[in-house]
């Protein structure tokens, strides 16, 4: 007797996946356009072909009236068929707590109500983007904790 083969699920795409979850299936943008005007400059594309897309996370539930008491997230970007998570905050040593907040929600969020982004991240996902330059002490408890929670402070995102 033969066994059976079975086909490996193919994955969803970005746009498919945001589609697939019910929250913010109405806020799929091209490109990099769910990034506000203000913060495009933020987030560089080498290739801006490879990008399936973004969706402005905190903006579309914020229309909804979901999770206005939390802190939530502010962008899903697809570049080369994985998901990247961008919060652009300012970086000084005060915010740590609301951007560690933020990024908690956003891993509960993903696991609990995006299964299909979830399973697109890459595999460093979660980026701060520092609105206003880098003022949090090196080598500070604070610094160090943001690392070891697996975000990446960044003056500017670049997708390679």
């Amino acid at each position: 007797m033969r066994a059976k083969r079975i086909k490996p699920k193919k994955k969803k795409t970005f746009r498919q996946a945001t589609e697939a979850t019910p929250e913010v299936k109405s806020c799929y943008q091209q490109g990099k356009q769910a990034i506000l005007d203000k913060e495009q400059n933020k987030v560089d594309l080498e290739d801006p072909g490879k990008c399936g897309g973004s969706l402005f996370i905190d903006q579309c539930l914020l229309n909804q009236n979901l999770y206005c008491q939390n802190n939530r997230w502010d962008y899903a970007i697809d570049y080369n068929g994985e998901a990247y998570f961008v919060e652009v905050h300012s970086a000084i040593t005060g915010e740590v707590r609301t951007v560690l907040q933020k990024l908690e929600w956003l891993k509960s969020w993903l696991l609990n109500n995006a299964p299909e982004l979830n399973s697109l991240k890459a595999k460093a996902p979660y980026y701060w983007v520092q609105s206003n330059g880098y003022h949090i002490l090196r080598n500070s408890s604070q610094e160090r904790i943001v690392i070891q929670k697996g975000l990446k402070p960044v003056s500017k995102l670049v997708l390679k």
